[in-house]
């Protein structure tokens, strides 16, 4: 069996981990572990998924387009998450562009709506 360390820098299996969340076998607990599923999601590529775990009211039209976008720019290196709290969370994503190491750091907020949590933006 192969076993895929998972993205998000969990140090578990990526079948245990960030997978479950994605594929929708189960819902995301924390707002840490929804941000980490949408890292792993870059990671994979998957803007489906991105689009869905992002809060209604923040979904722009274009949105897929964009993600899609940044994407096909980027190859993500490393999450390091800094600080969690329920509904917030700060984070630092090392990635290459164009050959070049870059960093994106965020203060992000996540919010329950019909009892799940989605991404509302950067704080």
């Amino acid at each position: 069996m192969l076993i895929e360390a998972c993205p998000c820098g969990s140090g578990i299996d990526y079948a245990d981990c960030c997978c479950p969340v994605i594929s929708g076998t189960v819902q995301a607990r924390t707002a840490e572990q929804l941000m980490r599923s949408r890292y792993s999601a870059y990671v994979k590529h998957d803007v489906d998924y991105l689009v869905s775990t992002t809060h209604p009211d923040s979904r722009t039209p274009g949105l897929a387009d964009s993600i899609a976008s940044w994407m096909g720019q980027v190859q993500w290196v490393r999450l390091h998450v800094l600080k969690a709290d329920r509904d917030r969370v700060e984070f630092m994503a090392e990635y290459i562009s164009n050959g070049k190491p870059a960093q994106h750091h965020e203060h992000s907020l996540f919010k329950k709506h019909k009892g799940e949590w989605f991404y509302v933006g950067e704080v």
